[in-house]
């Protein structure tokens, strides 16, 4: 009797998605929540995956207030029953009333963080882990971090993604209090000090989330590689010393990589369905022109094509990304830059879009400053218009929302701190180099410097600005191939598994 090849079946756990593959789920164009580079990573691999056939599963939070803020009784009614009774589902929903009302992913107070990561971890563990019956988990950050240790227990192989250095530490007490049993797995878990024994350290040695994730995964990788050395030679204020230490175990084990992510292929400007007019290296000043007048249009801007846009595509949380300052400095730079007629576009929700709206009002600056819902129609309308991205993040590494902009020809601002240098390096327009502008993170004077220095490049004669945007968005497309990104996780999974995956384009 012949064999018949069954393909190895992939849970995803994430906390945000910016979408999901059509068919995957009747549902799949409501379930949308972005917080930031996570959510559009998550999306990139899960897409090009069931494309290639996987036998792949995500479990995310029922977030139903956020998904499209759809309220109709029969969307809540579909939403409420998806995935408890169909052995067939793809998508599985963590329901806990924490996740059914709130309006964004990350709160500002790390106590109800903390509340809602276990809250999805206790429905993984005890309901989507039983239900799905994976060979393999592929956990994603903090909120994920005491999966792996359950799965070492259960026997399952499990890859931990770090895409940022954010974390949170929580008691077993605490834990057990959300409905999750660590006593089954608590020996696969890092502790703040070296526990005697449960019952010892149940009240008084809080787990370590994210050391948590990296010492019971069976591999664990970063999402650039420069950021995995980084973390493992300390070079970052924010990790602690056991997360530099367990990284640097696994990777001294020949248990850690790196893995640049690209956004996908429908992410392209030549590929773009949401854009106005597409546009390639050789196309791009009347590509760029008319979606920066749909866009000026849309967020009741001045129509100027000729005004520069500066576009921050984080969702901006004080918690989640560090952007606070930057509504402290919003009207200085728009006085600085009055003459340039600069515009700015924010994609911002809870305090900080409060504090830049109270500015844009105070100073009357509606006709140049607008804060933008993080919709992808919205989104990638922004890439396409603006000319220059702003990154402002001390906790992430190389984001696919810098490599996003230089696929659409909008110049990344970013922090000089070493990961940024995997995508983004000093522009030298004599040397015809360089593709952005670099800055220090906690140095305002050297942000203000950078955005200068990009207002410079924009008002050199266009012939030569417009030449080194086709360089670099060309050399763009050259470097950063999703394809490639999806094979390097392929040939992980494989290795994991010690199984092959059948290659197939199904959509």
């Amino acid at each position: 009797m012949p064999h018949i090849f069954k393909q190895p079946r992939i849970l995803f756990v994430t906390p945000e998605v910016s979408y999901l593959p059509k068919k995957m789920s009747t549902m799949s164009s409501f379930l949308k929540a972005r917080a930031g580079e996570l959510a559009d990573v998550s999306a990139a691999l899960i897409y090009s995956l069931y494309k290639k056939g996987a036998d792949i599963h995500v479990a995310l939070p029922d977030y139903r207030t956020l998904f499209n803020n759809h309220e109709s009784s029969s969307f809540q009614r579909q939403l409420s029953t998806m995935g408890s009774c169909d052995n067939e589902a793809r998508v599985h929903l963590a329901k806990d009333q924490i996740f059914f009302y709130k309006e964004k992913i990350y709160s500002d107070c790390d106590q109800e963080n903390i509340k809602s990561a276990l809250s999805f971890q206790r429905e993984v563990i005890n309901t989507i882990i039983p239900r799905v019956q994976p060979d393999l988990i592929h956990c994603n950050d903090w909120m994920t971090g005491l999966i792996p240790a359950m799965a070492r227990k259960l026997g399952i192989p499990c890859l931990f993604t770090i895409h940022n250095i954010y974390n949170n530490k929580a008691l077993l007490s605490s834990i057990e209090n959300r409905g999750i049993d660590p006593a089954y797995f608590w020996q696969n878990l890092f502790f703040e000090r070296q526990p005697l024994n449960y019952e010892e350290t149940r009240g008084s040695n809080p787990v370590d989330f994210l050391a948590s994730g990296i010492f019971a995964a069976d591999f664990v990788n970063t999402t650039c590689p420069e950021f995995l050395r980084e973390l493992t030679q300390g070079q970052h204020p924010f990790v602690t010393p056991s997360i530099k230490q367990e990284l640097s175990n696994k990777v001294g084990q020949g248990c850690a990589s790196a893995i640049l992510n690209c956004p996908d292929g429908s992410r392209l400007p030549k590929n773009d369905t949401y854009l106005f007019k597409n546009y390639d290296e050789n196309t791009h000043i009347e590509g760029k022109k008319a979606n920066k007048i749909l866009i000026q249009d849309r967020l009741g801007l001045s129509k100027d094509p000729l005004k520069p846009i500066l576009f921050l595509p984080s969702c901006m949380d004080k918690v989640h990304n560090g952007s606070y300052f930057i509504s402290t400095i919003l009207y200085a730079l728009l006085s600085r830059d009055w003459h340039q007629d600069l515009e700015i576009i924010f994609t911002a929700k809870g305090t900080i879009r409060g504090l830049i709206e109270d500015t844009i009002r105070d100073f009357d600056l509606t006709n140049r400053v607008a804060v933008c819902k993080p919709e992808d129609s919205l989104l990638r309308t922004a890439y396409a218009a603006s000319d220059f991205l702003l990154v402002q993040c001390s906790v992430e590494p190389v984001s696919s929302e810098e490599i996003t902009g230089l696929l659409y020809g909008s110049l990344p601002i970013v922090h000089n701190n070493n990961d940024n240098h995997q995508a983004v390096t000093p522009l030298d327009v004599a040397h015809n180099s360089g593709n952005g502008f670099l800055f220090n993170q906690s140095d305002v004077d050297s942000l203000m410097s950078a955005i200068d220095k990009a207002m410079m490049f924009y008002n050199l004669p266009r012939d030569v600005k417009n030449h080194q945007i086709s360089r670099i968005i060309k050399q763009s497309h050259e470097r950063f191939d999703h394809a490639v990104t999806v094979e390097q996780y392929l040939l992980l999974y494989e290795k994991m598994l010690k199984r092959p995956f059948s290659r197939r384009d199904i959509l």
